[in-house]
């Protein structure tokens, strides 16, 4: 930190009864500009155009100024921003972030600030990047993102040459990174993600390995068009703590040189292409704490080295790893969210999972081939919000220790772990795609409000447990395609923040309790092929469904054309309809007769004469039958 930042800092800590305690609204006041020994100005909205400004040459009067913050301000008649802000000789620190600022023609070349550090005109519409700003060469923090920038990146950025953080992200920059970038020697945070830049990524580490293979501790490039394969050369960016290479078309193995990054404590190559294994050295990053490969064409098994890096979170998903979970993953007692669905992974769920990863917030083993039953000790899990072991091939019986998933008891979401679970500066985010509703609903911000079991196309037996009533704080329950009996419990109507509810393809009996009447913000509900019988309870949400959510049943009432309150039908009518009742059978006897003559001489009279159909047709029957008893045999014991 040079001189000019540590005056800063001791100036905020001095100045703080100079901030403004209550946010302004309405138009600033010009005579702020009267307070010539004023260091530091901090007129932040909280809501977005509370404050406004038709011109900021008031500010030329705050001789003294070293830091302002006019962020969230409807600054769009404010032409002037540029003239006054970037001539300013004393300010350190310019904040006008979401300000509807837009492109300026006039160029400032000269006269403007040599002592401008930090710039932020992030959330504006600038299109283009002024050229004024590459005449501040003392910058050593420029925030341009969501700017809506376009074309390339300008050469220029190349001439602030103290520049250790730059932000472009979420504009619409293409080509390439220009040459120039890599001549920054000091940077340390580079953000160009969101943006449509097309190149090789060994091009681009190539680079940064020529300018800042020291300094560089944060790099952001997810979702671009970038292509090629991780080199080994990503293992020289010895102080390297954050790598996102999301949403790309990157290729080939994850090199081994990954454990060479010493400080590495998040990596993202989310949607990619990558293959091979997950080499052993990733257990040398002792610092990781976020790992995600999901959706990527990843084989081989976890390697137990993983599992040393006590990360907090891992995601997997979707990728081809097969194999049993290293006991190592015990280790990891951090862990607070673990994705593994959607591979090939089989065994027994280890009951360590609910001993010793005890933070765990999100367990998905979605879509594996994992057998056996469901640990009791996953009721251990207090933190437990998402539970998805949905497609795999355990059986048993839903434990009816569920009651004591605490984090889904309550009702009460502001404590919520997953809320909390972000890490500093929000240089990580947490996202889950949930199994809802009937489709894929993906979470982000709100992902610390939901809870959810699923245990949906099992081989699960018996009962419903009629603890399950006691999470009242579930937000989604699917127990679809399993092989329960018994009624549904009634106190799950007593769930009342229940979204999403599926029982369906089971062997349930009895009546859809009326309490389910009280579950007013269902938007999914499916109770399909059981055997339940008897009037669907009345209420605003159970009618809103379509009939498939109740066929297949013995029910009645609305939305289903079948009356529950007709028992008797008059004299009269009842004659009426034995003779129709007679006619109808009549033609059935006809059409009987032309169904048996014609499948006689289309099907059964070949299987006479024609011997290779008969051989074939008997085998295909043999196949059939055997199918049919097996599936028999087990429905519905």
């Amino acid at each position: 930190m040079n001189n000019k930042e540590h005056k800063l800092m001791k100036n905020r800590k001095q100045n703080k009864r100079t901030k403004s305690k209550e946010k302004q609204q309405g138009e600033i006041p010009h005579n702020l500009g009267n307070l010539t020994k004023l260091q530091y100005l901090d007129l932040r909205s909280n809501e977005r155009g509370d404050n406004k400004a038709t011109s900021l040459q008031w500010i030329s009067g705050l001789s003294s100024l070293q830091y302002l913050d006019l962020s969230e301000s409807d600054l769009s008649k404010a032409t002037n921003w540029l003239q006054v802000t970037f001539k300013h000789p004393s300010l350190l620190e310019l904040h006008l972030s979401n300000c509807d600022l837009e492109d300026d023609p006039s160029l400032i070349s000269v006269n403007s600030s040599k002592s401008l550090l930090v710039l932020d005109l992030s959330g504006n519409s600038l299109s283009s990047v002024s050229k004024s700003i590459f005449s501040l060469h003392g910058l050593v923090s420029i925030d341009l993102r969501s700017c809506y920038l376009e074309g390339t990146i300008p050469d220029y950025f190349g001439n602030i040459s103290f520049l250790e953080v730059l932000d472009l992200s979420l504009n619409h920059l293409n080509s390439s990174i220009p040459n120039s970038l890599y001549s920054l020697n000091h940077l340390r945070f580079l953000d160009l993600s969101y943006n449509e830049i097309e190149q090789d990524i060994s091009e681009i580490l190539q680079g940064l390995s020529r300018c800042c293979l020291g300094s560089l501790d944060s790099l952001n490039m997810e979702s671009n068009q970038l292509s090629g394969h991780l080199t080994d050369q990503r293992g020289q960016f010895k102080n390297l703590a954050y790598l996102s290479l999301a949403l790309n078309k990157i290729f080939g193995p994850i090199p081994v040189s990954i454990g060479e990054l010493s400080s590495l404590y998040f990596f993202d190559a989310l949607e990619n292409q990558l293959s091979g294994q997950i080499p052993l050295s990733i257990g040398e990053l002792s610092s990781l704490k976020f790992f995600d490969v999901t959706d990527n064409q990843l084989n081989g098994k976890i390697p137990p080295t993983l599992g040393y890096t006590n990360p907090c979170m891992l995601n997997l998903r979707n990728n081809s790893m097969f194999g049993k979970l290293p006991s190592t993953l015990q280790n990891s007692s951090r862990l607070f969210m673990l994705d593994l669905s959607e591979n090939h992974f089989s065994g027994s769920v280890p009951a360590w999972i609910g001993d010793k990863l005890s933070k765990l917030v999100v367990l998905s083993l979605r879509s594996n081939n994992f057998d056996g039953h469901i640990p009791r000790k996953i009721c251990d899990l207090q933190f437990l919000q998402i539970l998805d072991l949905a497609h795999n091939n355990i059986s048993g019986v839903i434990p009816k220790c569920f009651n004591n998933l605490s984090a889904m008891v309550t009702t009460n979401k502001t404590n919520s772990k997953l809320s909390s679970w972000y890490f500093v500066d929000s240089l990580i985010y947490l996202k889950e795609l949930l199994m809802l509703k009937g489709r894929e609903d993906e979470y982000g911000t709100t992902l610390g409000l939901v809870t959810s079991i699923d245990l949906s196309v099992y081989k699960l037996k018996r009962e419903i447990p009629k603890e399950i009533g006691s999470l009242v704080g579930l937000l989604s329950l699917n127990f679809s395609g399993n092989l329960l009996t018994g009624n549904i419990p009634d106190n799950i109507g007593n769930m009342k923040l229940m979204e999403s509810l599926d029982l369906s393809m089971n062997c349930l009996n009895g009546e859809i309790p009326p309490s389910f009447s009280k579950l007013n913000f269902l938007n999914h509900f499916n109770v399909s092929y059981n055997n339940l019988t008897g009037q669907i309870p009345t209420s605003t949400q159970l009618q809103s469904f379509e009939n498939l959510s109740y066929v297949g049943n013995h029910l009645c009432g609305p939305p289903l054309t079948k009356n529950c309150t007709s028992k008797s039908i008059p004299t009269n009518g009842a004659n009426n309809g034995r003779n129709s009742e007679g006619s109808k059978v009549n033609w059935l006897y006809v059409s009987i007769v032309l169904g048996f003559v014609m499948g006689f001489w289309g099907v059964v009279a070949p299987l006479f004469f024609i011997r290779s159909w008969r051989i074939a047709y008997y085998q295909k029957l043999d196949h059939i039958y055997g199918k049919l008893y097996g599936f028999w045999a087990t429905i519905c014991k």
